[in-house]
């Protein structure tokens, strides 16, 4: 799936980057918020939206509003392609399907191996204890 066409459906917010500046930072707008709509989105299908919205739960408030923010640059350019980035990134971790787990047995020469060397160790460690004296 192509994510590049998920950015159509965001929306941008800007506001002014907190932190130390000087007279520039108090009035240019440089922060940007990314707003996607998981509920909302033409693109996903409803199992990557049940995906998203569990696996993105602490990103998402009330309103089922996925807000991704940025404000590393003095440009509000590279800030909100910063945010992109980082939503795509987001969305495609989020929508990935878990991989089942493969049960493997241990082998029987895997555990004789196992065995020895937990009683070479044990052993080694006998011989640190202090002898006591008769």
């Amino acid at each position: 799936m192509d994510l590049e066409l998920l950015i159509p459906e965001v929306k941008f917010r800007t506001s002014r980057s907190s932190g130390a500046g000087g007279q520039h930072v108090n009035k240019v707008e440089t922060k940007v918020e990314l707003l996607f709509d998981v509920q909302q989105s033409a693109i996903l299908t409803d199992e990557q939206k049940q995906l998203a919205t569990e696996r993105l739960e602490n990103r998402i408030n009330k309103n089922g509003i996925l807000i991704v923010s940025s404000q590393k640059t003095r440009s509000q350019l590279a800030n909100k392609e910063d945010a992109i980035a980082n939503f795509l990134f987001l969305i495609e971790e989020a929508i990935r399907p878990v991989k089942k787990r493969k049960k493997r047995r241990r082998s029987k020469a895997d555990k004789e191996k196992r065995l020895k060397e937990k009683k070479m160790q044990s052993e080694k460690k006998a011989l640190r204890k202090k002898v006591t004296g008769e």
